[in-house]
């Protein structure tokens, strides 16, 4: 169930009003856990039952884990499942056709099985939410919860499911543990993050969706500046796209009384390539710190340990987001920037490993890459001029706003305090995002 669809606008009521008439936490949480099963099957019922199926394993693991005098046994069975499905899920085709290529170069056939399985939406993000929970009860951070329904709801809630942000427990169990009354303030609030989110979504990346596939898809035929314009389109596409969704997730969720964790942070706006990071998909970058770049050490056991475990962690990173070599030079490629003096061209280092990731496979990145910088392929622009004009509506929107999280914080003074006024603002970016949006695109991020 996407949500910039009619279904998800109907649905999202259906369960507020529901969730609202239920009493008591008990009740409130059952309504969320069962919309939330009904929101991921309505993509796949047998990618629902491995879902629910890997929770349920992970509740036995951990409550093992807590009784049990080897603790870390049971933690690295619950990781071991984690991981494995996603391996199985993810990588297993990956991997196998380069151990096949890699066997080939010493002149071995190898006929190596493949798997034909769909990926499960969202397995990335709901695999990494469990196992950070699993790792925080072995550490004691977190006391877990006896609670089946609340874990169940905690790993399963529909806003953040398919696309985060990726939650810690011990910032959303206690909010699914306690009672939540209707607060009409943060609920506006939320319609307002809706909003945003569709307008980035549906405007701005939708819109230069198209422009993306055909440059990309035609890069070899085409012109540098059309090149340059297709790397720009998709630098904004891929932000209003998977921003867009977060918004959506935050502002979803704020109508159910619960708030989850920011993930954007107008990325595009940093300084260097460290602020960007602190600002784009902070959730996995904090999670990935936690778990990966931490426990190797971070930065105290030398410079080189220090480098290592970035190049480490950004590679994994890469390779969270697909299994495709691609991902993995997006990933070495910012482990490589990540330190260097670009604080005055942070942008354009950002938009040039946008290329790596867009493309399907590393001759077109290369080769697109290639053209970019190649003098002899001068000539006009090939492509729709309308995204530049969205994205530039788009930069300086953002940069009005300064602190706030979206255009729609109004002050309670003048003409801004009528509300009438601002329902009849409301109404025309909400009819004018539906009327100028582009072809309706699935997000991204639900491929990962």
């Amino acid at each position: 169930m996407l949500f910039n669809t009619l279904t998800y606008l109907l649905f999202l009521p259906m369960v507020f009003a529901l969730y609202w008439a239920a009493r008591g936490v008990k009740a409130q949480n059952w309504v969320v856990l069962l919309a939330s099963m009904v929101f991921y099957g309505w993509w796949s019922v047998p990618c629902l039952g491995l879902m629910v199926g890997t929770c349920l394993l992970n509740y036995l693991f951990i409550h093992q884990m807590q009784r049990a005098r080897k603790r870390k046994v049971w933690m690295i069975l619950s990781l071991m499942l984690n991981f494995g499905v996603l391996g199985v899920f993810k990588y297993f085709n990956f991997f196998a056709d380069n151990l096949a290529a890699l066997m080939s170069l010493w002149g071995f056939h190898a006929d190596m099985p493949t798997l034909h399985i769909i990926l499960p939406v969202g397995i990335s993000f709901y695999t990494f939410q469990l196992s950070a929970y699993v790792i925080d009860c072995y550490r004691r951070e977190i006391e877990p919860t006896r609670s089946i329904l609340q874990f169940l709801t905690f790993i399963c809630f529909f806003p953040q499911l398919v696309a985060g942000p990726i939650e810690r427990g011990k910032n959303l169990l206690p909010q699914f543990s306690s009672q939540r009354r209707f607060d009409h303030t943060q609920a506006t609030e939320g319609l307002r993050l809706i909003l945003w989110g569709l307008v980035k979504k549906m405007l701005i990346a939708d819109n230069c969706a198209a422009q993306v596939d055909y440059i990309f898809s035609n890069y070899a035929t085409l012109s540098l500046p059309t090149l340059w314009l297709g790397a720009l389109y998709f630098t904004f596409q891929i932000y209003g796209d998977f921003s867009g969704y977060s918004d959506m997730a935050v502002g979803s969720a704020k109508l159910f009384g619960i708030n989850i964790s920011q993930n954007f942070n107008k990325p595009y706006f940093a300084t260097s390539m460290q602020d960007f990071w602190r600002r784009w998909h902070i959730t996995l970058m904090g999670w990935f710190k936690d778990y990966v770049y931490i426990p190797l050490g971070g930065n105290r056991k030398g410079k080189l340990r220090r480098e290592l475990n970035i190049l480490t962690v950004f590679l994994l990173s890469g390779l969270w987001h697909g299994s495709n070599w691609t991902f993995v030079l997006w990933g070495a490629y910012h482990a490589l920037v990540y330190k260097l003096p670009v604080k005055y061209i942070t942008f354009i280092a950002v938009l040039i490993g946008w290329v790596f990731f867009r493309a399907e496979d590393v001759g077109m990145a290369w080769g697109y890459l290639s053209h970019m910088f190649n003098p002899n392929w001068m000539a006009a622009p090939e492509c729709s001029k309308m995204p530049l004009l969205l994205i530039a509506l788009l930069v300086i929107t953002e940069w009005l706003m300064k602190g706030a999280t979206h255009p729609f914080q109004w002050k309670n003074q003048g003409w801004q305090s009528s509300q009438w006024i601002r329902m009849a603002c409301y109404l025309i970016v909400f009819f004018a995002t539906i009327m100028l949006g582009g072809e309706k695109v699935q997000f991204i991020y639900f491929q990962f």
